[in-house]
């Protein structure tokens, strides 16, 4: 069982910075890997960035390539999305999510456990 909190959400201008958090609780989150996706009202879910157990293989969405970074720290318990150069288009909620497997993947139905979701919003 893992529990995931994700905060550092909030309201930033088009060009600017955030850093997502996502603090994870349970036993197995080492051998996790993680990821965080976003959503929009009326949209589904899409992906937006995978890490494996290690840290070692990282996935990104084209539309955020270049511009984000996943990272995770297993002692800490955490893992982080720092988005640079935001758009007005990355406006969304975004949830953390955590997988029961170690390998990164992009596929939204391989994640088991989920965060509650913190609000991005990035104004033009």
């Amino acid at each position: 069982q893992v529990r995931l909190v994700e905060s550092g959400g909030g309201l930033v201008q088009a060009g600017g910075s955030l850093r997502l958090s996502c603090a994870a609780s349970g036993r197995t989150f080492s051998l996790s890997a993680m990821g965080w996706f976003r959503q929009t009202p009326g949209k589904e879910r899409e992906f937006v960035a995978a890490i494996g157990w290690s840290g070692g293989r990282t996935y990104y969405a084209d539309s955020v390539k270049g511009r984000f970074t996943i990272s995770r720290d297993n002692i800490k318990n955490m893992v982080y999305l720092q988005m640079n150069s935001l758009k007005p288009e990355d406006t969304a909620v975004y949830y953390c999510a955590a997988d029961s497997t170690p390998g990164a993947t992009r596929v939204l139905d391989d994640y088991d456990y989920w965060g509650q979701g913190t609000q991005v919003t990035v104004s033009s």
